[in-house]
């Protein structure tokens, strides 16, 4: 980031410079001597310091996801044994892609859309689609921090509004809203209060005007933070990116000092290593690994963009990586830290419950004998869960198979904690009901709310980044403008989601929009460099870029094992869609429950998917029949922090060579071999100058 808000020009060596023209010029390299020779000088910005771009990344790549879904991943595919396959497959896919998109980005210096069509002209629309899948994702996911917005603006309460269910009065009594009796308060409040969601996705209900405010504000903020590119952005990093680490510390120290914490962790961390096994946990492993970082969208090919030429990138893909996973690891002890705190509060209801039962049933169903003599029950209260399971045995061995005609739980805190929960179940509901039973509960709700809306932010810079600079970098257009144009518009859009039945809606984007799209983007990454450019001069690259050659390590993923894991992730995906009917859960009354799409919505996730990828076989067809020209890229040479653009003769859809850098005074091979690209000498510069 410059060091002030003026233009700050940085030395010639980290610059390099280029044109939307240099990107799709059908212009091919001239000869061994050119006709005319332009230096294209721009200016761009720069990171003020690696402690800034390091948290910009990690600002990114650590999301919602982290905090929401990787804890559910882990408990549901065998707890401390998830952590073996996640682990094994971040090493042979996450940090491999992401090492290349951070070196694709920080070595042609542009945008997402200008890198791939540098890389591979008719494989250009790459850019394009990942633009299309950022805004996608950017629509739904701002909605996410509006309703943290929300919960945040209503936290500073005693208490809070969703502990207990509302009370209706009439003139002759007193009494709890039925729909909040028969589910529970926090629930209540996050379908009725909050969202006022309708029975169905086909009944839109109107807008949701404390949700449309809050949307407002949310993109508000972002357009504020985007504002001025990482010159205000990066500001913003060294907040939103530290703050959420100080909450979640907080709350595991808050949490660990809480009766039944340790359960929750004990029951997270015992590893069930026979589910390990199972095709579904590495796919979901997989998954999420990809998602975690941030692959595809363009916002990491942004971020890298602006760093020096030499910048030591493999170590940053490796440092990112590895934050990002313990950072999952912090939050998932977090989460069953209070979480067995909550389900040990919930199994002492259960055992007061149910031992009234056994109370009453004592002299009609059951005779007193059943009950150990261990087992006191003057105070039903003072009942222990290990008396309370001491009385079930007994009482199961008396009755047999009648047991279960008794209406007796069992109360187990295992069960409790098996009630696996995630994504706004586990933020907006579960979450929220721990934490009204925490001492001092509006201020751990302010501070927990708080730190999703900064991990959101952060994502959402990303994101809003992977969209601005590549057409920036395109197009020449003024941030300030393309980030207000973009916020309104997507603001506008955004509306879908805040009326009553956007919650559904939210749901639909996220399971089709960004999934299938992500990985087809990342396979054409990978595929561009390894096969059409080239790995072994993609390799020569990195070694000129970093001073050092990156391990041999990275050669064999991209090449071979990367593409190939790839490839079986996306064929599994299509199939688990193809198998699971398109559908979403629905709040009716006082329960949820799964319902179909109808056939229009059907068709709008077809037609996400579609649109989301249509840039790519586009801009390929274009490009093959030399529609706006198959030799993608001009002859330039990258010296000393410049782009020298050559025009000479065209030749038709023969293939341009490729920008390749070179020493002072050598010449450069082109990518066919048989054509030379001279570079300038600062004599020879100086003298074109002098002459006019």
């Amino acid at each position: 980031m410059p060091k002030n808000s003026k233009a700050v020009k940085r030395e010639l060596d980290d610059d390099v410079r280029e044109s939307v023209k240099d990107l799709l010029s059908n212009e091919d390299a001239c000869d061994d001597s050119f006709k005319k020779t332009s230096l294209i000088e721009e200016e761009r910005p720069a990171w003020n310091s690696k402690l800034q771009y390091i948290l910009a990344q990690v600002g990114f790549s650590v999301g919602l996801g982290n905090v929401w879904r990787f804890p559910y991943l882990c408990q549901k595919n065998g707890g401390g044994a998830y952590l073996m396959p996640y682990l094994i497959l971040l090493i042979l896919i996450g940090i491999p892609l992401f090492f290349l998109e951070l070196a694709v980005g920080q070595r042609i210096r542009r945008g997402s859309i200008g890198v791939w069509n540098y890389v591979s002209p008719r494989l250009g629309g790459i850019g394009f689609a990942s633009c299309m899948v950022c805004f996608f994702v950017a629509l739904y996911y701002n909605v996410i921090i509006s309703w943290s917005l929300f919960y945040f603006s209503q936290s500073f309460q005693q208490p809070l509004p969703w502990k207990e269910c509302p009370l209706v009065k009439n003139n002759s009594s007193t009494y709890v809203v039925p729909e909040c009796e028969k589910s529970s308060a926090t629930t209540y409040y996050w379908y009725r209060q909050a969202l006022d969601i309708s029975d169905s996705i086909s009944e839109g209900g109107g807008l949701n005007w404390k949700m449309t405010l809050c949307l407002l504000a949310a993109w508000t903020l972002v357009c504020l933070a985007m504002m001025k590119g990482i010159q205000s952005s990066g500001k913003v990093m060294y907040f939103s990116s530290v703050f959420p680490y100080v909450v979640l510390i907080c709350f595991l120290v808050r949490a660990l000092l809480l009766k039944g914490s340790l359960d929750g962790i004990r029951h997270m961390f015992t590893p069930k290593l026979e589910i390990m096994l199972e095709p579904k946990v590495w796919r979901e492993a997989a998954t999420q690994v990809f998602f975690a970082l941030g692959l595809g969208f363009g916002g990491v090919i942004a971020f890298s963009s602006y760093n020096k030429r030499n910048n030591n990138c493999q170590f940053d893909a490796v440092l990112v990586s590895f934050i990002n996973f313990f950072t999952s690891v912090l939050a998932t002890l977090v989460v069953f830290a209070v979480l067995g705190f909550k389900a040990n509060i919930m199994n002492s209801k259960c055992i007061a419950l149910n031992t009234n039962k056994i109370v009453d049933l004592l002299g009609t169903s059951l005779p007193e004998t059943v009950i150990p003599s261990s087992v006191n029950l003057t105070n039903v209260l003072e009942v222990s869960a290990d008396d309370y399971q001491e009385m079930i045995a007994s009482i199961k061995k008396f009755n047999g198979s009648e047991f279960s005609k008794l209406g007796l739980d069992t109360c187990s805190i295992e069960d409790e904690l098996n009630k696996a929960v995630q994504g706004t179940g586990l933020a907006f509901i579960a979450f929220t009901e721990a934490m009204t039973h925490f001492p001092a509960s509006p201020f751990w709700s302010v501070m927990f709310f708080l730190m999703l809306i900064n991990l959101g932010l952060g994502s959402m810079f990303g994101t809003i980044e992977g969209i601005l600079t590549p057409l920036i970098d395109t197009f020449k257009v003024r941030k300030e403008f393309l980030t207000v144009g973009c916020c309104l518009l997507a603001f506008t859009i955004g509306l879908m989601f805040v009326q009553r039945s956007g919650n559904y809606f939210v749901t639909m984007f996220d399971d089709y929009s960004a999934t299938l799209p992500l990985l087809i983007v990342v396979i054409l990454e990978n595929v561009a460099i390894a096969w059409f450019y080239g790995i072994d001069k993609f390799f020569e690259d990195l070694k000129d870029m970093l001073g050092f050659a990156p391990y041999r390590f990275y050669y064999y993923m991209w090449k071979y094992i990367t593409p190939i894991l790839l490839l079986g992730l996306l064929g599994s995906s299509v199939v688990q869609l193809a198998m699971t009917p398109p559908g979403y859960s629905a709040w009716i009354q006082e329960s949820v429950s799964e319902l179909r799409f109808p056939t229009w919505a059907i068709v709008v996730c077809i037609s996400l998917v579609v649109m989301a990828m249509m840039p790519v076989p586009i801009v390929f067809l274009l490009r093959y029949f030399n529609v706006i020209g198959s030799g993608g890229r001009s002859a330039v040479a990258y010296k000393k922090g410049r782009i020298i653009q050559e025009t000479g003769p065209s030749h038709g859809p023969r293939r341009a060579a490729p920008p390749r850098l070179c020493s002072r005074s050598r010449v450069c091979k082109g990518w066919g071999g048989e054509r030379e690209r001279r570079v300038v000498t600062d004599s020879h510069r100086r003298g074109r100058k002098s002459n006019g």
